[in-house]
């Protein structure tokens, strides 16, 4: 249908793919296309191959799972950061609001998901075992959950509380200076940071 309000598909179609990013309307979508328009084409190009550098180039640290441009990412191979410290999170995304808010100087583990049945996200699918592995080897002291203070989140939390309790470590949790049903990503940063630095140990509700 909007394809109809334009003067060329090639332009709809550009506008198709804009808007399909996250945030994205059709209006703001088509703004960004007439933006790209006129700019030169070596600019275009430029942007073009980042995107394609980054897509094709991108790969998945082999420690914690963040996204590196090497086997290993920076945060990893980084000597001045605290190797007995480790923060759980779901995302990506929670990594990067974490770092930004300065009040965090360890490792992390990122599990690429919570445990949802209704969206058909099982312990399976997610870097749970390989978060047991890394604990298991000893070096671990801490292991700060950092996870949506969601259902789905606490669920998570729970379950690999259940796997590494077994250990010799402590277990945190983020305070509840974010409020229940909330995403880290969404967190301001100074309410974020604050949270980190009061982490609480975690207590099971049934214990």
């Amino acid at each position: 249908m909007f394809k109809r309000n334009l003067s060329s598909v090639l332009l709809a179609s550009a506008v198709e793919e804009l808007s399909s990013l996250p945030g994205i309307g059709k209006k703001s979508a088509l703004r960004f296309a007439l933006h790209l328009l006129e700019q030169p084409t070596e600019n275009v190009e430029r942007f073009s191959k980042a995107i394609t550098n980054m897509r094709n180039g991108l790969r998945h640290c082999s420690v914690c799972n963040m996204i590196s441009d090497s086997e290993t990412c920076p945060i990893c191979s980084d000597s001045r950061r605290d190797r007995s410290l480790v923060c759980v999170v779901e995302s990506i995304r929670d990594v990067i609001s974490i770092e930004n808010t300065g009040e965090f100087n360890g490792l992390y583990h990122v599990l690429g998901g919570i445990i949802s049945p209704m969206d058909g996200i099982s312990p399976s699918n997610l870097k749970i075992d390989n978060l047991v592995e890394r604990v298991s080897q000893g070096q671990i002291k801490e292991v700060f959950m950092a996870l949506s203070t969601t259902m789905e989140g606490e669920t998570t939390t729970y379950y690999i509380y259940k796997k590494i309790s077994k250990f010799p470590i402590a277990v945190s949790t983020i305070a509840r200076g974010v409020g229940f049903g909330d995403n880290l990503e969404y967190a301001d940063e100074l309410t974020l940071g604050r949270s980190i630095a009061n982490r609480q140990p975690f207590k099971p509700e049934n214990q």
